[in-house]
């Protein structure tokens, strides 16, 4: 079987991140037989979860860890039960190479018939016994599976990572474990020697190149490929990779070119995904951050996705723009806590280890009245990711500006350039883009 790829986006995944992974993945299996699968870091937000309704695409599957775990090196290996003779043990073994899961009827595991248990019985039921050294093959092949069976041997559940459990597994005697599932129900077995040494995920990454903004245990993947559109904070690889960092307004308009170039065009459902990756991180192309590339992008994924075949045909950039940024903007909806962790990326600036999130609204007025409850959520979130500071940016996707938060400021963002108002919070006119406007200003701040 092929090996899988994933492409996969930030944690707190936005439209953007979710739509390029979709996207990309899509190309490489119809261009170049990849089996690559759309992924995500993290819990969809409300925007990219109306969008996936609307475009009627299942959610990327869910990968938090990309530490190896059990299910990568598990063979649901054929099974005997209990009270089967041991002959139909004997008959799986000799295809499974000399081991047999034996299973309640329930599904649990009852034990592992392995050649160690089957010398170990024979010496317990022979032993010094002459009449006994005298029994047939036949009659050993009749006894229950169950009595040859070592019960002993540990059982891993599937989801588990591998490294939490090496030092016990190194500590046991057996080679063979067997792997159950969330209710004690099997599902196969694995080998010592391949969890010594498990196969690593293969990643790719979208529309982040960061490690502190990737899922977790990016260290333990195969990264093959990046393919974004922000500021680099890489890592180091320990081996080339292709590597593409673009100055457009969305990860969905690099994704989109490649199809072109490919002499394809995407399906309606993923090119509306793809504009809508688009349409939320250029503010329907009116933000600082589009380009002539964005606006292209725009016109080709429209061509594709709403055209007179597609279920989107009524749809104009205007019509779907407002439909992308309002399933995205308000607070009145959300709880605080969840505004403060929806959009939200995490920087490193030594010594400051720092969180922005962004947040829409259509009316300022309505973060007038919510500014205590976002600022005790953006507190709250400071302290409990160990943050040295954390920021919200309420952008006003009709006024062109934003309000901002801000937990635990530093000595050097004292001088923050932005209009003080009497709420505690900073008034930034015209500042719409957390990429190209707050976040450089910031950094800037923060390295003098």
């Amino acid at each position: 079987m092929e090996e899988k790829i994933y492409i996969i986006g930030h944690v707190n995944p936005d439209t953007d991140s979710i739509a390029s992974a979709v996207g990309y993945s899509w190309l490489l299996r119809e261009r170049d037989s990849i089996e690559a699968v759309a992924a995500r870091a993290g819990a969809i937000n409300p925007q990219t979860n109306w969008i996936l309704k609307f475009a009627g695409i299942d959610a990327p599957v869910l990968i938090p860890d990309a530490s190896p775990k059990f299910d990568t090196v598990t063979r649901r290996l054929d099974t005997t039960t209990p009270e089967q003779p041991l002959r139909d043990a004997w008959a799986i073994a000799s295809r499974t190479g000399g081991i047999t899961p034996v299973i309640n009827a329930d599904g649990t595991p009852y034990g592992l018939i392995t050649g160690r248990s089957l010398f170990q019985h024979l010496v317990k039921l022979v032993g010094p016994q002459k009449i006994k050294q005298d029994m047939k093959i036949g009659e050993l092949l009749d006894i229950p599976a169950k009595d040859a069976a070592d019960i002993s041997v540990p059982s891993f559940q599937v989801s588990w990572r591998i490294r939490d459990l090496l030092n016990r597994i190194l500590r046991e005697e057996g080679d063979d474990y067997l792997v159950v599932d969330e209710h004690n129900r099997y599902v196969g077995v694995c080998r010592q020697r391949d969890l010594i040494n498990p196969p690593r995920m293969k990643i790719i990454l979208v529309d982040h190149n960061e490690p502190q903004q990737a899922l977790g245990s990016i260290h333990e993947a195969d990264l093959i490929e990046i393919l974004d559109h922000h500021r680099l904070g890489n890592s180091q690889t320990h081996l080339p990779i292709r590597f593409t960092v673009d100055v457009v307004g969305s990860t969905s308009t690099l994704v989109s070119e490649r199809i072109e170039d490919a002499g394809l065009s995407a399906p309606p459902a993923i090119a509306a995904l793809l504009l809508a990756g688009v349409i939320s991180d250029t503010l329907i192309l009116t933000s600082p951050t589009t380009t002539e590339r964005d606006k292209s992008a725009a016109d080709r994924l429209m061509r594709w996705a709403f055209n007179s075949g597609s279920p989107f045909v009524e749809e104009t950039l205007e019509s779907y723009g407002k439909k992308v940024i309002a399933a995205g903007s308000g607070l009145r909806t959300r709880p605080a806590g969840e505004v403060v962790k929806t959009d939200l990326k995490v920087y490193q600036v030594e010594p400051y280890h720092f969180a922005i999130s962004q947040a829409e609204v259509s009316d300022m007025v309505e973060v007038t009245d919510h500014v205590q409850e976002l600022q005790n959520a953006l507190e709250e979130l400071q302290e409990s990711k160990g943050l040295n500071f954390a920021m919200l940016m309420v952008t006003d996707v009709v006024g062109g500006s934003s309000r901002l938060f801000m937990a635990n400021p530093p000595p050097p963002l004292a001088g923050l350039p932005y209009k003080p108002l009497s709420d505690g919070t900073w008034l930034a006119e015209g500042i719409v883009s957390r990429k190209k406007q707050l976040l450089p200003v910031i950094l800037g701040m923060l390295e003098q």
